[in-house]
């Protein structure tokens, strides 16, 4: 064979008894006992290592699937040589100094990178000293070739220590789970002790045991449902009060006596309770009550199914087993035979079959209001519907709805239903029907304000069980019920300007909570009131409003509403938007003022008429940032040149 020609393998390598001598010892007898393939500790064949003689006679060395025993007394601390993935490593056995026929990190300038392909060094073309694909066994004990299963060598930068050993050192990184500095991202936060037993009472959601200077309205709504208790039809009822006043809290209180005190007479009588602002259309409101209906009656027709199967099982056995007459083990209920009881149940299954459950969207009215009238009158029952923000159904969908229901009554047959309403408007009624107005407003209850005094009872009774003890100094509750008091008679005001100071001090790691932490706390809601109205805006207004805002930035003082309309017109060019009238820009500037946005007041300007001027009463940068968040109004700031521009003409 001509020099250098290379026979291909069967893995498509070199085979490298075929190559260049040049790649071989000067020795021609490669076959010599002193030229053995020895296996490394990675199944490797060390081609070209000089070996004592004894290891040549040792007939074990030929046998490729009996172990080297040098692998078990492998050093890992022994210099390795990496060559790609049929890299080589030093026996352990062998001299330190290397065949000058093989080639070395010296010759080639460091480790030299190998074709998969060929097996010939990128760099200079030669053959690497690679096993012969004969002298490998798939089926041998031997180590896999594949260096992903290397347990004693892989990872050679951590000299040559298996990584599966639990003292292996991850570059470095030492991961002790028993470190107590290590300090996680919520670590710090609940490194303080806790200022609440119990914040949810101090919740609008959380309905107390007791209220606190409510007791008339209470004893007035339970005069009038304690007919339900009876079985008779109560008076339909209709709250007022302003917003914190306890309407709600108190109707669910009175709503959660009158059922457990129905269940202890064992008298059907339930209350359910719509928020009108959530479900605020006549379908809406509807399908809520068929389907919590539907829900019941399947449940009680289960019930009594199952009772049903007892009975018949029970009279079955009397006569199979004693030998009883049916007739006679039934003699104390009201079926006279095993007949009967299976016809009930096929009532009751096909019953629980008809009823079918409202979608939410989809159905004529007539039908939902025909299946929620089938459901509700399924079985005796009286039943009261609590219509929370009851201003909210009447101003979105009419009066409709009350007047169905409150005309339900004279046709169901086993059901009463009375109308529980509760509004903060104290004049909606005006815009009723006048036969709704006389059928619904058959009660009204008025819930005033609370005064300071009274809000501090309050915030006393819940922060008893809100906070753990001695955990608020004793001016937090008389500064709460001062700042609830000076607006409306706020209580929910108040239990959230107690609540939100509790966080902020329990989030300052405070031990209790002082007036500065409810100071602290009365700007941060002032403040997130004000970004909550901003945010909701529709979009012409927050133009209005960011007009006022540039003019304001750029020094301008008892802005009139000209110069506003001046660089709305501008704002609106800038974003594509429709622009207004005057006469509408001063229409939306009134509404900001109502909103407490802006404080606007009408001047006289003498034979020039009158104006409106104007100045923001919100924090300039929170409210900037609130309009920028818009979607819409994202590169309305680019248009801020232009507003001095203005001035400089």
């Amino acid at each position: 064979m001509d020099e250098g020609d290379h026979t291909p393998r069967a893995d498509g390598g070199i085979d490298p008894d075929d190559g260049d001598e040049s790649d071989h010892s000067s020795d021609s007898e490669d076959s010599s006992p002193s030229r053995s393939s020895t296996p490394d500790a990675d199944g490797f064949a060390v081609e070209g290592s000089e070996t004592d003689e004894s290891e040549d006679e040792d007939p074990e060395a030929e046998d490729p699937d009996i172990e080297d025993p040098d692998i078990e007394d492998f050093d890992p601390d022994a210099p390795t040589e990496t060559g790609g993935d049929n890299s080589t490593e030093a026996d352990p056995t062998t001299p330190t100094e290397a065949d000058p026929t093989t080639p070395t990190e010296a010759d080639s300038g460091g480790l030299s990178e190998s074709d998969p392909d060929t097996g010939l060094n990128v760099e200079d073309g030669t053959s690497h000293d690679t096993p012969d694909v004969e002298s490998i066994d798939s089926d041998a004990d031997t180590p896999s070739i594949s260096t992903d299963a290397r347990p004693e060598t892989a990872g050679l930068d951590n000299g040559g220590r298996d990584r599966s050993s639990p003292d292996v050192d991850f570059d470095g990184v030492v991961l002790d789970d028993d470190d107590e500095d290590n300090q996680g991202l919520f670590d710090d936060l609940l490194s303080g002790e806790p200022i609440f037993e119990n914040k949810e009472v101090l919740r609008p959601s959380y309905t107390p045991h007791e209220l606190p200077h409510r007791n008339d309205q209470i004893n007035r709504m339970a005069t009038i449902l304690v007919s339900a208790l009876r079985g008779e039809t109560p008076s339909n009822i209709l709250i007022y009060g302003k917003t914190g006043t306890g309407k709600t809290a108190s109707a669910k209180f009175v709503s959660q006596e009158l059922e457990s005190t129905s269940q202890k007479y064992d008298v059907p009588c339930e209350v359910e309770y719509i928020n009108c602002e959530v479900t605020d259309t006549q379908y809406r409101v509807l399908a809520q009550l068929a389907n919590t209906f539907i829900e019941e009656n399947q449940a009680v027709i289960a019930d009594r199914l199952e009772r049903l199967e007892t009975l018949r099982g029970d009279a079955t056995d009397a006569e199979d087993t004693a030998g009883r007459d049916a007739a006679a083990a039934l003699a104390d209920t009201e079926f006279d035979s095993v007949d009967e009881i299976d016809e009930r149940i096929e009532t009751l299954e096909d019953d629980a079959d008809e009823m079918e459950e409202v979608p939410m969207t989809g159905w004529p009215t007539d039908r939902v209001y025909s299946t929620f009238f089938e459901a509700v009158d399924y079985h005796e029952r009286v039943v009261v519907i609590m219509l929370d923000e009851i201003d909210k159904l009447v101003e979105k969908s009419g009066d409709d709805t009350l007047y169905n229901l409150s005309r339900m009554n004279s046709e169901l047959d086993r059901s009463r239903i009375s109308i529980m309403g509760i509004s903060n408007d104290l004049k909606f009624t005006d815009f009723l029907d006048p036969r709704v107005k006389s059928s619904l407003g058959e009660e009204e209850i008025v819930f005033p304000p609370y005064d300071a005094n009274q809000l501090r009872d309050i915030l006393q009774h819940r922060a008893d069980t809100a906070f753990k003890p001695d955990a608020l100094t004793d001016d937090v509750i008389p500064l709460c019920a001062a700042f609830a008091a000076q607006e409306h008679g706020d209580a929910r005001r108040a239990l959230d300007l107690l609540r939100t100071a509790g966080e902020l001090a329990e989030r300052s790691q405070a031990e209790i909570v002082a007036e500065k932490h409810v100071r602290q706390a009365q700007d941060k809601i002032e403040l997130d009131r004000v970004v909550e109205v901003v945010r909701t805006l529709p979009t012409q207004s927050k133009i209005v409003l960011f007009a006022v805002i540039l003019l304001e930035k750029n020094g301008v003082h008892n802005i009139n509403t000209g110069e506003v309309f001046n660089i709305y017109k501008r704002l609106c060019e800038e974003i594509d938007a429709d622009v207004l009238t005057q006469r509408r820009v001063t229409d939306l500037i009134s509404e900001l003022d109502m909103l407490g946005i802006v404080n606007a007041v009408v001047v006289s300007k003498g034979r020039y008429g009158r104006t409106k001027e104007m100045g923001l009463s919100v924090p300039v940068e929170e409210t900037e940032a609130v309009l920028l968040s818009d979607s819409r109004l994202g590169d309305i700031e680019n248009a801020q040149p232009f507003v001095q521009a203005r001035f400089d003409n």
